[in-house]
């Protein structure tokens, strides 16, 4: 079984968790201060760390940046009191794989260190994946014959028998709600629901009573009380789509459900215990969202426990002609058609193509061309490209040549990400380290500025500037 190292100041706390852990079969070391952790860490095979962030000596939040230098993966939980949340995110900023609010139910805390001891055997076992790659992965509804999706979906074999929270990331149509269900038929919930949801295609005022569902006389028109998403899928899973246009009020009650597994309906007073597995996605960037403050940032660490980006199609061409393959065989069933081939010109140019709106705009071009030909072999007049252009070698070498324009615009031997680094420590400096001065001198609002240090390692001082 896993070691386990409890550092935490309070005795009867230490002991109580000792004594749990120890009955579900953990080995357990434990410290009173973060020195002492340090030392055990040193001699002993610890597999995950459970730390107060108030400890006597050196800081919760200054333990766990040693933990880091010294065992970059390490598994990290925190302990902390309602009053200091913001000191949790930090944390998990910092590298903490999950937090828990004092004072909180043992069986909370042995849930949380099952899933970071299981989401760090993922990893681990994914650090091989590459090499492992010999191995095919297959999937109904899902092709996947190129290196790319087989890392997908090599991602969804692992993650699928765990209760891991998962976040697909990835372009309009690249097909993440193909991978979402894939998640959910090879888990242990696959003869439990699977509920699907989009919150861009739902309003925003009645996404809430939607999502956690509400009880009669809630708003003008509540003439009964109705179930919402997460009842429904109880003992199963959510697939949350477009997660980054969740409102902030509707994300404040997506936190409380996966942190507590409990919410009350709209209007209700009734608190209802769930049992619900969450697969969330998006195309947007959640952490521009974070920046500009549209997005929690607890709520974001709640989610990205494992992340799976799903490439798009111009990543990974050569799946195409097995693609078209699929569509026509699929078309052909539906409507009772014989089954229609193409040329190898007309598959070279759909392969050729830029493809912006990925498989989806693929599956409706081959449904046109079958729908408005005569042919029995489609041919390129058939396919009617729309959007980007297909690439050429006069448009590659074109964009070589802008790129080529661009070059000049960077320091040699910079990257865009350096640049932004010295031009921020600049900016301080000519500020004498005063944040808000700097963050106007950039353009940038002090929040803003705060993330970009935060993403460059440097210490955030929380006084206030003027």
């Amino acid at each position: 079984m896993a070691s386990i190292l409890i550092v935490e100041d309070e005795a009867k706390m230490r002991r109580l968790l000792e004594l749990s852990l120890g009955e579900e079969g953990y080995v357990t070391h434990s410290a009173g201060d973060a020195e002492t952790g340090i030392k055990i860490l040193s001699r002993e095979t610890i597999d995950l760390v459970i730390t107060d962030l108030r400890l006597p000596g050196m800081g919760g939040l200054e333990f766990l940046h040693a933990i880091k230098k010294s065992t970059a993966r390490l598994p990290v939980v925190v302990m902390t009191a309602y009053g200091t949340v913001e000191s949790a995110v930090e944390a998990m900023k910092q590298g903490a794989g999950d937090y828990v609010l004092k004072p909180f139910a043992l069986a909370e805390m042995l849930m949380v260190v099952r899933k970071e001891l299981a989401a760090n055997q993922l990893v681990e076992e994914n650090r091989s994946l590459r090499e492992a790659l010999g191995q095919r992965y297959e999937y109904d509804n899902i092709v996947a014959r190129s290196e790319r999706m087989q890392a997908v979906l090599a991602m969804v074999e692992r993650v699928a028998p765990t209760n891991t929270t998962v976040l697909l990331g990835g372009e309009s149509g690249v097909g993440k709600d193909l991978i979402a269900r894939a998640i959910h038929e090879h888990s242990h919930r696959a003869s439990g629901p699977f509920i699907k949801i989009n919150a861009t295609a739902i309003p925003e005022n009645l996404l809430e009573s939607e999502l956690f569902g509400y009880e009669k006389g809630a708003f003008s028109g509540a003439t009964g009380s109705k179930q919402g998403k997460f009842e429904l899928a109880d003992k199963g899973t959510m697939f949350l789509d477009e997660i980054g246009d969740v409102p902030p009020a509707t994300q404040v009650k997506l936190l409380r459900v996966l942190q507590e597994r409990e919410f009350e309906r709209l209007g209700g007073t009734k608190t209802l215990k769930v049992d619900v597995r969450l697969v969330a996605a998006t195309n947007r960037d959640l952490r521009a969202a974070l920046e500009d403050g549209t997005f929690r940032e607890d709520l974001y660490y709640r989610l990205n426990v494992v992340a799976i980006d799903v490439p798009p199609l111009r990543d990974h061409r050569e799946d195409i002609p097995a693609l078209v393959d699929f569509f026509l065989k699929r078309f052909a069933k539906d409507n009772k058609q014989p089954l229609r081939a193409v040329t190898p010109a007309a598959v070279k140019m759909l392969m050729d193509f830029s493809w912006p709106g990925n498989v989806r705009e693929l599956q409706n071009i081959i449904e046109r061309a079958i729908t408005l030909s005569a042919h029995e072999t489609l041919e390129v007049s058939d396919f009617h490209l729309d959007g980007a252009s297909p690439r050429s070698s006069s448009s590659s070498s074109a964009g070589a040549a802008s790129l080529g324009a661009l070059a000049p615009l960077l320091p040699e031997g910079k990257t865009l990400e350096e640049w932004e680094h010295e031009i921020i420590r600049e900016a301080l400096t000519r500020a004498n380290g005063n944040k808000s001065q700097a963050a106007r001198a950039l353009g940038l609002s002090r929040n803003a500025l705060r993330y970009r240090l935060s993403t460059m390692g440097a210490p955030d001082n929380s006084e206030d500037e003027s």
